[in-house]
């Protein structure tokens, strides 16, 4: 093996940062190495990390192996202890070219086997390390890193630190660079991007951003933001979901319950009533507008009426593609210690929420039939809508570029374009 393999788990932030490794350590010289980047948000996340390590040490024998990402930061030791790793890498540490320096120089006998240092002391993202990363026609730009909130939950705080934003004119850089280079999609992306700005001079808004790109990157074709906590949109914000075209009418809310008791005890920011008012808010700025949105089942103390509140949200928020995550407990954290609902329960719980985001789907492509839309194209026969549904056409369109098209039905879980 002469260039380092890369293995990605988890969110979109840590698959930029593992585009952005593969520059860093490219540019080094690091040579014969396997480097797995891992995700910490549930228990099962870092049993399939460890999982991972194990599968590529048996298929790579000779490679020296380096463990980083948000589980290697909260819990190096796991790491630490497993035969098959060599290196320890913290989430700061990783984004630092003098780091893979060493490990390209000397990986065993001048760089220290674990580099993890205190996460909540670092100030500052490395938001320009990359010109973004994706697909030839959708580019991702991470604007902001860590989380100054404390969810019960939530272990991410502490894989990722407190809450730094990449100053605007950074971004604005980044994303005429990309336009340049051809791209007509970009894709903000953060741990807790609505905190976008609190950290920065005159503490700026998210909203602000989103304006000033819009405004200073006049052939951006579409803008799209990722997970957004609905009860810190800023007004800028509802003034760009309400008059700006090109920022595309999906939002994936961080909304984890839909029941007022188990909202407080996760330690959430909203109640049930806030994000119901904030989705009718933006689909009357916006009628095209859809939603996505994480939810957890089963988090302690959930009773069956609890639950059934949840449930309901997914009609009364109209929510379109839900990420259901089966409660799981992360050490550490104070929701760990309350008492757990029974894991049959919760399995069965995750599973009615499932079919509830599956229906709300095959009632939100049913209603395209016969609608024009933008599509843009990620692969020659496959490609999205403004609102994020997959488009499969049976001919042959251009890659990267945006196709106008009407659509003639859909599959399971895709809209479809015929006779094209």
């Amino acid at each position: 093996m002469t260039v380092p393999k890369f293995s990605n788990h988890g969110c979109r932030l840590n698959a930029y940062e593992t585009a952005a490794m593969k520059e860093l350590a490219t540019t080094a010289g690091l040579k014969n190495a396997v480097v797995v980047n891992t995700c910490a948000v549930t228990a099962e996340a870092v049993r399939k990390a460890r999982q991972d390590i194990r599968k590529l040490r048996r298929e790579n024998p000779d490679a020296r192996l380096i463990v980083t990402g948000c589980a290697a930061q909260t819990e190096p030791e796991t790491f630490t202890s497993m035969e098959e790793v060599d290196a320890v890498i913290g989430n700061t540490e990783k984004m630092l070219g003098d780091t893979w320096k060493g490990l390209a120089a000397d990986f065993i006998g001048e760089t220290e086997a674990v580099q993890v240092d205190d996460i909540m002391s670092v100030t500052e993202t490395a938001g320009h390390l990359i010109d973004g990363f994706g697909t030839r026609s959708r580019a991702y730009v991470q604007v902001q890193n860590g989380c100054d909130h404390r969810c019960t939950f939530c272990i991410i705080p502490y894989g990722r630190g407190n809450s730094r934003s990449v100053p605007a004119g950074v971004v604005v850089d980044q994303i005429k660079r990309l336009v340049d280079g051809g791209y007509n999609e970009v894709v903000l992306t953060g741990v807790d991007l609505t905190s976008w700005g609190a950290d920065l001079p005159a503490t700026p808004k998210l909203g602000d951003l989103v304006l000033r790109i819009l405004k200073l990157v006049p052939d951006l074709p579409r803008l799209r933001i990722s997970s957004i906590d609905s009860i810190e949109v800023d007004d800028a914000l509802m003034q760009a979901i309400a008059t700006e075209p090109r920022l595309m009418p999906h939002l994936h809310l961080s909304l984890q319950a839909g029941d007022d008791m188990i909202l407080k005890r996760m330690k959430r920011r909203h109640l049930r009533d806030d994000a119901i008012a904030f989705c009718q808010e933006a689909r009357r700025l916006r009628p095209d507008m859809t939603f996505g949105a994480d939810i957890i089942a089963g988090f302690p103390t959930e009773t069956e009426e609890m639950f059934a509140n949840s449930l309901a949200l997914v009609a009364e928020c109209d929510l379109t593609w839900l990420h259901v995550f089966p409660y799981s407990a992360r050490a550490g954290t104070p929701a760990a210690k309350m008492p757990a609902v029974d894991g049959r329960i919760i399995k069965t719980r995750a599973a009615r929420l499932r079919a509830a985001g599956v229906a709300q789907v095959a009632q939100h492509l049913t209603a395209q039939r016969g609608k024009v839309h933008q599509i843009l194209m990620e692969t020659a026969r496959m490609g999205r809508t403004e609102q994020f549904a997959e488009v499969a056409f049976d001919a042959d369109q251009p890659e990267g570029q945006i196709v106008r098209a009407k659509i003639s039905g859909h599959s399971d879980a895709q809209l479809v374009v015929a006779g094209t």
